[in-house]
């Protein structure tokens, strides 16, 4: 079994300085490294925020972002061409990016995108240009050339490559003017894995995943498609969200897969968990997740 590849990327180039960059040090300090084959696999710092919107594109920190991408793609690309399983630490999710960029210097991949929002939104329609409202519109080819061209290798992903899961934010995205989802690429919002059933949904999500001609899948957390109830410890609240037993359902499912290629978590804020117990349960959920990978006990 593939040794497990932390990997540290605290950058908020995508969002703002808010807390989120705490969250590689809060998960580590949890107990995520005693996950049984999980090593240490580096950190890679961002740069300096800067918080005026760029005129050309519309986006904050858009070259920084770009660069920054490239720097995470060859810390990924090292874990995966060691036979490692990485797991990369935000951050905000404009750190997709990054991992994504590994995936496509090897070929065509897919991607679970498990997030309550689905992060589709022009610069346009983004209120204050922040990128980790765009990520998935971005891999996907969709924005300035400058982040959905990088290394001139066009879309990082192919709509019918991506499974979007669990989000609850399409009145909120409509009535500010989100692009909508294009109809190539599989949406299962919060209803539809209720209606079906968060295993059951999680196994049509690794289907579809699996059935076409990608080499592969990321798995892209956003623990913000947890239920706001149990976690309020992130920058944009909404009500409702997933059980953490059935998070931890859907990410057994998703890791169990061969095809599973890596996995990311995003947007945590520690300082909105002060006493740690979020981080604790968190860093358990994970652990119960990858434990599939390893039929090992994750507890």
């Amino acid at each position: 079994m593939r040794e497990t590849a932390v990997i540290e990327a605290p950058s908020v180039l995508g969002l703002r300085p808010s807390g989120v960059q705490d969250l590689p040090t809060a998960l580590l300090d949890a107990g995520l490294l005693d996950h049984p084959g999980a090593v240490r696999a580096g950190r890679v710092e961002a740069p300096a925020y800067d918080p005026h919107r760029d005129a050309d594109t519309g986006i904050l920190n858009p070259v920084a972002i770009a660069g920054y991408s490239v720097r995470l793609a060859d810390a990924v690309g090292a874990a995966l061409d060691a036979g490692r399983f990485p797991v990369v630490l935000g951050g905000d999710c404009s750190i997709l990016l990054g991992n994504l960029l590994a995936l496509r210097r090897r070929g065509r991949h897919g991607l679970l995108f498990l997030d309550g929002h689905t992060d589709f939104y022009q610069p346009s329609a983004e209120p204050t240009g922040e990128a980790a409202s765009m990520e998935l519109a971005l891999a996907t080819g969709r924005g300035p050339r400058l982040l959905t061209d990088l290394e001139g290798r066009g879309p990082l992903l192919r709509d019918e490559d991506v499974v979007a899961f669990g989000f609850r934010d399409t009145a909120e995205s409509d009535e500010a003017g989100m692009q909508p989802l294009p109809p190539r690429l599989h949406a299962i919002d919060l209803d539809g894995v209720r209606a079906a059933g968060a295993a059951t949904a999680a196994r049509e999500a690794v289907r579809r995943l699996t059935d076409g001609e990608a080499a592969g899948y990321w798995v892209h957390l956003d623990v913000d498609v947890l239920d706001d109830a149990i976690m309020p410890a992130v920058d944009y609240r909404i009500p409702g969200g997933l059980t953490w037993e059935e998070l931890e359902g859907v990410l057994a499912t998703a890791l169990a897969d061969e095809r599973a290629v890596g996995l990311d978590v995003t947007i945590f804020n520690p300082r909105l968990d002060p006493d740690g117990t979020i981080a604790a349960r968190l860093t358990a959920c994970l652990r119960r997740g990858l434990s599939a990978r390893t039929g090992q006990d994750g507890r």
